[in-house]
């Protein structure tokens, strides 16, 4: 592998680390800034929302900008975004730096993987692909827990004083060991993504993301809260949870790639529905440290596991309904895996708000999951009536 993937890896670790460390510094910004943990929640949705609307617009009217300079213009908006949420003094200036943060991560993603794929041959494409998401995974493992424990010893602004540092070594290396001429492809218009979103097939997949991936994010996000009020755990224990929990969604994804290869429909429902039991158990095992820890360890498995089978169905079906669109509906469902996570963290805003409270947002999140289910349930049936409208007419 080329040295130049190097540098998207590095690029993608550093994005993954701001997306979701924020989850382990919830209580942290909420007692520093004066606000409810609901409202500190808003801090993970209004990121998702920048990355979902930012990133299907934004790589679109930058189409035309050549490759090395629009990625190292991403990573200094990236570093802008984390400079000015350290030095944020409230709630409403973090919020616009988390967006800033949000556009430069949603744009990266949807050049990057091309980027990826262009570097080497073509029998090593989807490898390529592979190393520079590994970024993303190993900033789940090791910078989130990292990140959450620079925030607890030293203030949460510290940790995005870090996180800056890593986009600036980032910018370094997209700089020195990305090629100048990168070819691009033909920029996706804006058009060609309604085109896709008319699909109701390809919509069903969407919402099948949103609300399978989301309806961990009820949870995920205030998992910090619900470890130290319902579980009893120090805020130093919270870090090595969020280690354990990293370890888990890495091999889940691993596992969940696999079992979707012969049949992502079968796969997806199997893996929805364990989900959805392993939420609604962590009701109860959440307030005692051991069973808390094995539920939560199953959580983290199957929240990722599900991440592989819905790209590869949304691609599958694209060929046959949209063929003209398919890189347009994988970035699409890209979106709707960070509507889900905004989605996720509003309801669990509103959950831990209202007289249910902090320790409903599993059961909550479980009732997602069975959406998802549903859904999937739903197109597999499609399916298989499309199949046999096929061979009637051959």
């Amino acid at each position: 592998m080329p040295l130049a993937l190097l540098a998207l890896t590095i690029a993608a670790y550093a994005i993954g680390t701001t997306e979701f460390v924020i989850v382990g510094l919830l209580p942290t910004v909420a007692r520093d800034l004066d606000i409810t943990l609901p409202m500190a929640g808003i801090i993970v949705s209004i990121y998702a929302l920048g990355v979902t609307f930012g990133a299907p617009i934004l790589t679109a009217l930058t189409g035309r900008i050549g490759r090395k300079p629009l990625l190292l213009g991403l990573m200094a908006l990236f570093i802008v975004g984390n400079g000015l949420a350290a030095v944020s003094p409230g709630y409403g200036l973090l919020l616009v730096a988390r967006v800033l943060s949000a556009f430069a991560h949603g744009v990266f993603f949807s050049v990057g993987a091309t980027i990826a794929a262009g570097l080497v041959p073509e029998n090593r494409r989807a490898s390529a692909i592979a190393m520079m998401f590994m970024g993303l995974t190993v900033a789940i493992v090791t910078g989130v827990p990292l990140g959450t424990l620079i925030g607890q010893t030293f203030g949460w602004r510290a940790t995005f004083v870090a996180v800056a540092g890593l986009g600036a070594i980032a910018l370094a290396a997209i700089a020195l060991l990305l090629p100048a001429n990168l070819p691009s492809s033909p920029p996706a218009r804006i058009m060609d993504q309604v085109k896709v979103l008319g699909s109701g097939r390809l919509l069903l997949v969407f919402g099948m993301t949103a609300l399978g991936y989301g309806g961990t994010f009820v949870t995920f996000t205030y998992l910090a809260p619900l470890l130290e009020e319902i579980t009893g755990l120090s805020a130093s224990a919270v870090s090595l949870v969020l280690v354990l929990y990293g370890l888990a969604i890495a091999a889940g994804n691993l596992a969940g790639g696999r079992l979707a290869n012969r049949n992502p429909v079968k796969a997806l429902a199997f893996l929805f529905a364990a989900q959805s039991l392993v939420l609604l158990l962590l009701t109860f095992t959440a307030s005692a440290t051991v069973p808390a820890l094995v539920t939560l360890t199953a959580l983290g498995f199957l929240s990722f596991a599900t991440v592989p089978g819905l790209q590869l169905y949304v691609v599958e079906l694209a060929r046959q309904h949209r063929p003209a669109a398919v890189d347009v509906a994988s970035a699409l469902n890209i979106a709707a895996f960070n509507l889900g996570i905004a989605a996720g963290a509003w309801i669990g805003g509103l959950t831990v708000a209202s007289t249910l409270g902090l320790g409903a947002t599993p059961w909550v999140g479980a009732l997602m999951v069975l959406g998802a289910l549903g859904l999937t349930v739903v197109s597999g049936v499609l399916d298989g009536r499309g199949k046999k409208t096929e061979a009637v007419h051959a």
